[in-house]
């Protein structure tokens, strides 16, 4: 069948990708689980391996996308339904699994927004620990040769603000009677999990601890501020603040990341887990919101503070969030866009 172009940003974001100094073939006629398809994250790790079939010959790679709303999935990769390299799953990852095989496993299937925590605290910790099980068991029994499981970077708690930016090695605390504590203690345990399972059942499993990551397709309007403060620009109104405008984050790149998690998944030692975020990237909240007002000067768009109303969205304690990637670095990986024009990137790709 005819396969319909992505968007003019995706589609260089995609050949980028797959520019990078990485063993594709690894993935040439193999089976690709992706739990959580349909996640901002992870449907762009499965357009890289869709467009990877249609550009690098071979045989195909056979994606399963796993997802939990059948209407969400079909929306998100409507101009590849039909292709015989793609397949859905539709089910909860914390559900019992089919009798399948998979010879890679991408486990994205989480929320991921400080509201999503709020509203579902219950499903957002056992996503992380009920659904990595079930994925690595699967991974297991079927002799899976990569499994990936995108943890965050909010595993290091709080309490080491000094060590920024952060390594592999430095934790915090949480405090396991908040329920905010359901993300980052239900990546702890999922990573525990691998661990587990890559010494004792032989799973490949790594671990990627994502800090900020935004790009095309990202939801908009989330809570978090970086969708906040570009659905703002698309719309033409002014960036509104919800705190005191000083925590800082480093913010990376979708194509940076996701190059970053296939170099994790094809080169990472099994057991191990990597930061994956923008060293270089790091912005206060109020000098992203002046950033990103500054990038449509014609709007003449002006950055103000109110208080949050929002009852559902559980703000992170954590002031400063920047990592230390050398660890992925030494597997060849770098973050190669600035935030300027990865945000410049993000709003054509709305457009």
């Amino acid at each position: 069948m005819p396969i319909a172009r992505a968007h003019p940003i995706i589609q260089a974001d995609l050949d980028r990708i797959l520019a990078a100094d990485l063993p594709w073939d690894r993935f040439a006629g193999k089976r690709v689980l992706v739990a959580g398809a349909a996640g901002f994250l992870a449907a762009y790790l499965v357009e890289t391996l869709l467009r990877a079939n249609e550009t690098r010959g071979g045989a195909p790679a056979q994606v399963l996308a796993l997802v939990r709303n059948p209407e969400a999935a079909r929306a998100r990769f409507a101009r590849h339904l039909g292709r015989p390299d793609l397949a859905f799953l539709f089910q909860d990852v914390c559900a019992a699994l089919p009798e399948l095989a998979a010879d890679f496993v991408i486990h994205a299937a989480s929320p991921g927004t400080p509201t999503a925590f709020g509203r579902d605290p219950l499903g957002t910790f056992e996503a992380n620990v009920l659904g990595t099980r079930n994925l690595l068991e699967l991974a297991a029994r079927g002799g899976s040769e990569g499994f990936l499981f995108l943890s965050s970077g909010e595993v290091y708690g709080l309490g080491n603000d000094t060590v920024v930016p952060t390594h592999e090695d430095a934790f915090g605390y949480l405090d396991p009677a908040r329920v905010r504590s359901c993300y980052g203690e239900g990546k702890r345990a999922g990573e525990t999990l691998c661990a587990c399972y890559a010494a004792r059942r032989g799973v490949p499993a790594t671990m990627a601890r994502i800090f900020h990551t935004y790009g095309p397709g990202m939801p908009l309007g989330d809570g978090r501020v970086f969708t906040d403060f570009v659905a703002d620009v698309l719309a033409g109104r002014d960036l509104v603040i919800r705190s005191d405008g000083r925590a800082s984050r480093a913010f990376c790149y979708l194509a940076d990341t996701a190059e970053g998690l296939f170099t994790l998944l094809l080169k990472g030692t099994p057991g191990t887990a990597c930061n994956v975020g923008n060293d270089q990237g790091e912005l206060t909240v109020k000098e992203l919101a002046d950033l990103l007002a500054g990038l449509e000067p014609a709007l003449a768009l002006q950055v103000r503070f109110a208080p949050r109303t929002d009852g559902d969205y559980l703000p992170s304690p954590i002031q400063r969030g920047c990592p230390d990637v050398a660890r992925l670095r030494a597997l060849g990986w770098a973050p190669r866009t600035s935030p300027r024009e990865g945000f410049l990137r993000t709003l054509r790709s709305f457009r």
